[in-house]
């Protein structure tokens, strides 16, 4: 889908992330890593509720970063940039689901990494160097905590993802529609559904604080 320089102008001014984006299209370094330390720990966490595990969603989140990085060149601001990164991270899910589904171990593309050797390009080594340092996974500590992530990992895998957006990501049903390939209504019919499962998934804990 082509868009005019009107929209595309209009997301620059609006969305210093967009503006961080184009840096990066110019191959601005600092601007990448500046991209990074914003978005990584909330791609991981929507990551880790999408797979449930959380070192698999640190190792697709690495994989998400080097396809924004990849796609730098051919970066044109048709959406805020948050809504943009996320329609990877839910491809880059969806993949991650099928291969799962499969049996088959999922692998981050990356045939510097797979050889040992550091990637020759600046950008790519911060790419690679920033998800490593990514925090490993801190146990919960809160029993509501844990009561409400098995709720969210009990919804289907489109309500889970549009729950996440909504509540993590502060989406509005625009973007989340956009990040979703969906209609508005059908996103607010589908976090509709997702509430009513989440309501009546945590009302015996809520009303008799009966662990499930």
């Amino acid at each position: 889908m082509s868009i005019s320089e009107s929209t595309a102008r209009r997301y620059e001014l609006q969305d210093p992330d967009v503006r961080l984006m184009l840096l990066v299209r110019d191959d601005d370094a600092a601007a990448f890593e500046e991209l990074m330390l914003r978005y990584q720990r909330r791609v991981v966490t929507v990551l880790e509720h999408l797979v449930s595990k959380r070192d698999l969603a640190e190792d697709l989140a690495q994989d998400v970063f080097m396809r924004v990085y990849r796609s730098r060149k051919t970066y044109v601001p048709g959406s805020r940039f948050s809504t943009w990164l996320f329609t990877i991270v839910n491809n880059v899910a969806s993949n991650a689901r099928r291969s799962l589904a499969r049996r088959k171990e999922v692998q981050v593309t990356n045939p510097a990494e797979q050889s040992g050797s550091q990637p020759a390009d600046p950008m790519e080594r911060i790419a690679t160097a920033a998800s490593g340092m990514m925090p490993t996974r801190q146990l919960d500590k809160s029993e509501m905590g844990s009561i409400v992530r098995q709720a969210v990992e009990s919804l289907n895998e489109r309500q889970r993802m549009a729950v996440l957006l909504s509540k993590f990501e502060e989406m509005s049903y625009a973007d989340i529609a956009e990040t979703m390939g969906m209609s508005v209504q059908a996103i607010k019919s589908l976090l509709s559904r997702a509430r009513a499962n989440l309501k009546e998934a945590l009302q015996p804990y809520l009303q008799e604080g009966t662990v499930p």
